[in-house]
């Protein structure tokens, strides 16, 4: 009896993954219709089993899609707060095919397909190694997978050291050049801002979500001096401003403080510059009792205030006027709320 009970079983596993296949068909009629009817049953309650997992699928409250390059990624913010990247999408950004390596499914529980190679390993960390996975969700158009947005500077950063380290395969030479223009245009933590304004998720931002990028952003106690603008900044800032450079010691004008809140305070992070001027306020002298960035974090602020000068950088050596390269900076590091500025606007002085 209890091979008979076993028979049924096996059946029904059949019929349930191969439905109506012709194996199927031949098993069923050596059974009795008390047991198909059992294995009917079981089959009802494997799909209502599935048909339950899938209703219980996080659902997309925002999407909308995200201008990185000559790439419009597809992205999307859930009920529970988490920005994701489509699966597809986060692919394509990093230079590789849309669609997971060597036949893999999307719902695998490890490393993503594109860390799991051998030279990469001693580039990625545990905590990154761990959150890896892709997340199921319900979007506009029905289901979708996406990695949390993230990962993207994260990944990049692990081809980029493998490439400075003189690791990389040849193939895989085109996808660090993807990741270098990536992590030129996006600051750390910045691409979480900029999925909160692709999908307009920063409308319904409440505070408490605020508060947490300012507490990742900015310390407790104000911290010691230490210079972190490179003096390639001012030269590049006075070279673009038509102002005469001498030495670094040289008195700057108070303009040069007001460009530096707008080119970089005011593009790292949402509420950071607004937190920083009542932190730090300046006196009716102008002076204030510290250096603004005294009181980023060294974990999370540091890292990001270094990676946006990078990039600003970049885009002041290739300019030939402040406007051009107020322009391009607008492109790649809009502030929050504001509009396409017309060039007669991009003179901040004016």
């Amino acid at each position: 009896m209890e091979d008979r009970r076993d028979q049924v079983t096996e059946a029904a596993q059949a019929l349930s993954e191969l439905g109506a296949a012709k194996g199927g068909r031949a098993r069923a009629k050596k059974l009795s219709p008390d047991e198909r009817s059992e294995i009917a049953r079981q089959a009802a309650e494997a799909r209502w089993s599935t048909d339950r997992k899938a209703q219980h699928l996080i659902r997309a409250t925002h999407e909308g899609e995200l201008p990185l390059g000559n790439l419009k990624i597809p992205c999307a913010v859930t009920e529970d707060g988490t920005r994701l990247l489509t699966q597809h999408g986060f692919l394509m950004a990093i230079g590789r095919s849309g669609k997971p390596a060597g036949g893999r499914g999307s719902g695998f529980e490890k490393v993503a397909p594109f860390l799991d190679l051998d030279n990469l390993k001693p580039f990625i960390s545990k905590d990154l190694e761990a959150s890896t996975y892709p997340i199921q969700f319900k979007a506009r158009r029905g289901k979708a997978w996406g990695f949390r947005a993230e990962l993207l500077p994260q990944v990049c950063e692990v081809y980029l050291k493998a490439r400075d380290a003189g690791v990389l395969l040849k193939h895989q030479e085109k996808f660090a050049r993807a990741c270098d223009a990536l992590i030129r245009a996006l600051a750390h933590v910045g691409i979480v801002a900029l999925v909160d304004e692709a999908t307009g998720y920063q409308e319904v931002r409440d505070r408490k979500a605020l508060q947490a990028i300012l507490d990742a952003f900015l310390r407790k106690e104000l911290a010691a001096w230490a210079s972190c603008f490179p003096n390639e900044f001012y030269k590049e800032m006075f070279r673009l401003r038509g102002w005469e450079w001498a030495t670094i010691s040289s008195k700057r004008p108070r303009m040069a403080g007001k460009l530096t809140k707008d080119i970089v305070y005011s593009r790292l992070a949402p509420g950071i510059l607004q937190e920083l001027e009542e932190r730090n306020p300046a006196n009716e002298n102008w002076y204030r009792k510290a250096r603004h960035h005294q009181w980023l974090t060294q974990d999370v602020g540091h890292p990001s205030l270094a990676q946006h000068l990078h990039a600003i950088l970049a885009f002041m050596k290739v300019s030939k006027t402040w406007e051009q390269f107020y322009q391009m900076l607008n492109k790649a590091f809009p502030k929050r709320g504001d509009t396409l500025e017309l060039p007669f606007m991009a003179d901040p002085s004016s």
